[in-house]
């Protein structure tokens, strides 16, 4: 008769709250703490939007629009329904930030475009929310640098997979 017998190698008295994370759960732990840093800016991201007069989607929308994009795919984006990009639009274009345009393939196609004043809003928002929130002001200047180059290193990889 053959008998294993599991050799725990940590402390012994240490509780398993203390062990550290597999490798496997090194990234879900990372995505954790980074989602607990950024949702916790939303009362400062929409306290900037609505001094622009704006809601979640509108400014969502202006974010997505680097491109003419048909307003099918910011539906997608947005996970709402193609009657609420509707509303979004008309809001957005009432204030001249977008153009609906007719698209070259397919007529019955509108574009969404961003015009030059719509450009000149987001980079102002951009700006505005780009600066750092106390969380991450906080860190010394190394552990700053390397957060940046490991989230560039994450965003580099995102937009190689597009």
């Amino acid at each position: 008769m053959i008998v294993l017998v599991a050799v725990e190698t940590r402390n012994p008295g240490a509780s398993r709250a203390d062990a550290a994370p597999a490798e496997a759960d090194l990234g879900n732990e990372a995505w954790s703490l980074l989602q607990r840093v950024v949702f916790s800016q939303r009362p400062r991201w929409m306290a900037v939007i609505r001094e622009y007069d704006l809601v979640p989607p509108h400014w969502i929308a202006l974010q997505t629009l680097d491109e003419p994009k048909p307003m099918g795919e910011l539906a997608k984006q947005l996970a709402c329904d193609s009657s609420n990009v509707t509303w979004i639009t008309d809001r957005l274009e009432e204030r001249g930030l977008v153009e609906r345009h007719a698209a070259e393939h397919d007529r019955r196609v509108k574009l969404l475009v961003l015009t030059a004043k719509g450009r000149a809003l987001r980079a102002e928002i951009e700006e505005r929310l780009s600066e750092a929130p106390p969380p991450i002001a906080a860190l010394s200047p190394e552990d700053q640098r390397t957060l940046r180059d490991v989230l560039s290193r994450a965003v580099e990889s995102l937009e190689a997979d597009r």
